[in-house]
């Protein structure tokens, strides 16, 4: 057994708190792991964006460094503990802002550019403020170095309700939209086509499963799950949106 950094308690006393550090280290990696195997894939999508200049393949290359920023944090709080810096920085990156960007990539595949212009000039803006919300939140509780803590446990109800509003919001689209998008590519035929749509339902599969990090955290340790389930959502984001650069924008008539 690994000795913690104490905790410090309201009194003013200290609270020692022993850690595996088996469990630290796989925290640590999987952490890591995420952080450069996101970086990777940002640095792939975006060179896509500069051959095509394709408003999707930016979205999701701004989404991918989001979730690179978000699981530098984790691996940053899981390596020297967590604190308010960490917690803020993966909150922010992890909870409020990837999803909702990610889901701009959808959005550019579903409708028409001025339209989806105006939704990405909206999503950002909202995006900012939420982001805005969480930076200058007080903390209303204190950090245990060796556990992620949860939202309720560290912030006030602001933080929380934006965190919630994005992330749903941002995953209906993502998978809707992607389900919806895939049906219609796989319908009009022919390879381009279908290969869009198996992009689509990889993305939804991406950010189903990174919502389930969640469910993770109920067989695992909890930063263990979350670090699992990013690395296998952002695995499969990544091949969805490889897949489906291919099939162009689609148009639609309303």
């Amino acid at each position: 057994m690994e000795s913690a950094p104490p905790v410090l308690l309201p009194d003013g006393g200290f609270l020692l708190r022993a850690v595996p550090c088996a469990i630290v280290s796989i925290q640590i990696a999987l952490a890591a792991a995420a952080t450069l195997i996101s970086l990777g894939f940002t640095a792939t999508v975006l060179e896509r964006w500069l051959d095509g200049r394709r408003p999707q393949d930016m979205a999701w290359t701004v989404a991918l460094m989001l979730f690179t920023l978000g699981a530098g944090s984790m691996w940053l709080g899981a390596t020297i503990g967590w604190s308010d810096g960490p917690f803020r920085a993966f909150y922010i990156f992890g909870a409020v802002l990837n999803v909702p960007i990610l889901a701009l990539g959808t959005v550019y595949l579903m409708v028409p550019r001025k339209k989806a212009d105006r939704i990405a000039l909206i999503t950002v803006v909202l995006c900012a403020f939420a982001a805005g919300i969480v930076l200058m939140a007080p903390t209303t509780g204190g950090f245990i170095p060796d556990e992620l803590p949860q939202g309720s446990e560290v912030f006030g109800p602001g933080p929380r309700i934006a965190a919630a509003l994005a992330s749903s919001i941002g995953a209906l689209v993502v998978v809707g939209g992607s389900a919806w998008s895939a049906v219609r590519l796989f319908r009009s035929g022919g390879a381009p086509a279908v290969r869009g749509g198996t992009g689509n339902v990889l993305i939804a599969l991406g950010a189903i499963t990174l919502s389930l990090g969640g469910l993770l955290n109920s067989v695992v340790d909890e930063m263990t799950g979350f670090s699992i389930s990013l690395v296998i959502g952002i695995a499969i984001i990544f091949a969805g949106a490889l897949t489906a650069t291919s099939a162009g924008r689609v148009l639609t008539d309303d």
